[in-house]
């Protein structure tokens, strides 16, 4: 199998793939529905050292940043309550978290979540945090300009591996709200 974008040595379809996934993803991936097949999520087997968007495109190919996307956990504060969300960003832009963030989720006030609480809720690794797999009651804030790419490369849910998957099977995700603006240049 050839990934469809990028060249790298290891491609499996995701289902192909569960046991190189966490356990959130790979039952995502397991219970998967909607109009993308599961078997066009592809994993895609990559060094751990190389998993930071700027040293895996610098490895992997300068091509592959345009078509890279970031997924970050944001929480938004209002009345003492808060919400945690994800935001999926192409990795040549930053997530608005002061304004479409928090226009998004009603709050009052929003910030990127600590490490130990994105990973603890996630259940993925810290820098492999995807969009597939997430709690199913947190809203995934996807910038437009990333649903519209045929296929994008995240995260695997590990440092090691990337998923890529086309674009508009990530505003179809549980939670899923396409936004435009999320994600401005840096």
């Amino acid at each position: 199998m050839r990934a469809p974008i990028g060249t790298f040595d290891h491609v499996l379809a995701a289902p192909d793939a569960l046991e190189l996934l966490t356990r959130p993803v790979a039952d995502a991936v397991r219970h998967w529905r909607g109009p993308v097949p599961a078997q066009d999520l592809i994993h895609v087997d990559t060094d751990p050292e190389w998993a930071d968007t700027a040293t895996f495109v610098e490895h992997y190919g300068p091509e592959l940043l345009a078509q890279s996307a970031n997924c970050v956990v944001v929480a938004g504060k209002r009345g003492g309550e808060a919400t945690l969300a994800a935001c999926v960003v192409l990795s040549t832009t930053k997530v608005d978290v002061n304004g479409a963030v928090r226009r998004q989720l009603g709050a009052r006030k929003a910030s990127f979540a600590s490490m130990d609480t994105a990973v603890g809720e996630t259940g993925m690794e810290y820098g492999g945090i995807t969009p597939i797999g997430l709690p199913a009651d947190w809203p995934v804030l996807v910038d437009a300009a990333v649903a519209d790419l045929p296929h994008v490369l995240i995260g695997s849910g590990t440092r090691r591996g990337k998923l890529i998957v086309p674009g508009k099977a990530l505003a179809e995700l549980p939670g899923a709200v396409v936004l435009e603006g999320l994600g401005v240049t840096v």
